[in-house]
């Protein structure tokens, strides 16, 4: 073979290698310029993480308070923990929210299928010092002056079922004994039911000046589907007890008195 024909395959398989080379499809992504040249950034994909499951639907408010109330919605969370052996009469806990009101409503709704439903709150209202005028005693026309922490009257928490077809209001009760002009109960600490209507279900939950825990609890069984594979957070038998039955009864702060000032005794 002569030199010239070296020469000649040799360039031959230079000029095939490069067109092999060209054919080759970069991979897919996003072409980014440096001072080096260019390159691509592999293209990846966000992996969306599993929502909790959630047995209630936030909806809006179903009427509008005729106080002046502006209306909100918020959406609970639940936190969900290991499976429980589900019966026939064990009531679980689908629902649980905490936050704070400031004239502001949040409601949901859930298809009551297998009453009864039972509603548990707490809340931490917002308290005042009042200043009262009293006799000292022993014979003595002199007035001192007592402070006492008390319940403010603008701090309340409100709880109301209606049915959503008719508007038939099936509960309403709360907190708020100093509220006008339609007052609530004394009590901190509470739960409310049980309530033996079924069907399409509309909870508000609405109150002024307050922090609210909230918890609704239904028998699973009839009422969720495929309960014995659903995870609740806390279950218990409530037995029938009657409305405003107190899980933990909360009695009423005696008030504390403080003498701050003495004034001149009234001949």
């Amino acid at each position: 073979m002569t030199k010239q024909m070296c020469c000649a395959v040799l360039v031959l398989s230079i000029v095939m290698m490069l067109l092999v080379a060209g054919c080759v499809t970069p991979p897919k992504g996003t072409t980014t310029s440096s001072a080096s040249g260019s390159y691509y950034a592999t293209e990846t994909t966000a992996q969306e993480t599993p929502a909790s499951p959630s047995y209630v639907t936030a909806v809006t408010p179903f009427v509008t308070s005729t106080s002046g109330v502006q209306v909100g919605s918020s959406q609970g969370s639940n936190p969900y923990a290991t499976p429980t052996p589900i019966s026939a009469d064990l009531s679980c806990l689908i629902y649980q929210n905490t936050q704070f009101f400031s004239y502001n409503t949040t409601a949901i709704a859930f298809d009551l299928k297998n009453p009864p439903m039972y509603i548990t709150y707490s809340v931490v209202p917002f308290n005042i010092t009042n200043t009262k005028y009293v006799k000292s005693g022993q014979g003595s026309n002199s007035m001192i002056t007592l402070q006492y922490s008390d319940f403010a009257p603008y701090s309340w928490f409100e709880i109301t079922v209606l049915d959503n077809a008719t508007g038939d209001v099936y509960l309403d009760d709360g907190f708020g004994p100093y509220r006008t002009p339609n007052p609530l109960s004394v009590y901190t600490n509470a739960t409310l039911g049980p309530i033996l209507n079924s069907g399409d279900l509309h909870i508000e939950m609405t109150g002024n000046n307050i922090t609210a825990t909230t918890g609704i609890w239904v028998k699973p069984v009839g009422n969720i589907d495929d309960p014995q594979n659903q995870s609740f957070p806390q279950c218990q038998y409530w037995g029938g007890h009657p409305q405003n039955y107190l899980v933990s009864p909360t009695q009423t702060p005696t008030p504390t008195w403080t003498a701050v000032n003495v004034q001149t005794p009234n001949d």
